[in-house]
């Protein structure tokens, strides 16, 4: 169990570079600048929890900071679940899984952003939802794609109907 928690974590490290590869391309392209949504979710826990952050210099550093790292955190997490799912036998084919488990990263990095009122997802225009989506559709795809190949499951089929290669 632990190889497959450590290999989750390592395949959502990978997959946590490749949506941000992809996010910071739409940037260059695009000329859009980063979003705020991941600094005002940890302003925001922080508040609630009783901690805030103090005011002053460096708060707003101090916020992009915790903001990326509860990012990575998801990255890798989620690569942690969908490794013990796939060790436990859940194992669709590659296109699919990357797919699933792009929208499940998708769904627990933007739940809080809805959950906490930092934005409503109704009212995002279809760039929006493809800005989001996209990446984490390339986070999906490379996440699933080592959890499988380090299990020898990458082909096309994942791993046949027995949850053996093949």
């Amino acid at each position: 169990m632990f190889r497959s928690i450590g290999r989750g974590c390592a395949a959502g490290a990978a997959g946590t570079t490749a949506l941000n590869a992809v996010a910071y391309l739409d940037m260059a392209l695009r000329g859009r600048p980063s979003s705020s949504a991941p600094e005002a979710v940890v302003d925001k826990v922080t508040t609630v929890a009783g901690h805030p952050l103090p005011e002053g210099e460096g708060r707003g550093n101090r916020l992009s900071g915790l903001g990326a790292l509860a990012g990575i955190a998801v990255g890798v997490g989620t690569g942690a679940v969908v490794s013990l799912l796939h060790r436990a036998g859940v194992r669709p084919p590659a296109w699919l899984g990357g797919a699933l488990t792009g929208a499940l990263a998708m769904t627990l990095a933007d739940a809080p952003i809805a959950r906490l009122g930092v934005s409503d997802p109704r009212t995002w225009s279809a760039v929006d939802w493809t800005a989001d989506a996209i990446p984490h559709l390339a986070y999906g795809l490379v996440t699933y794609g080592v959890i499988a190949s380090a299990r020898g499951c990458a082909g096309a089929s994942g791993c046949g109907r027995h949850g053996r290669p093949g």
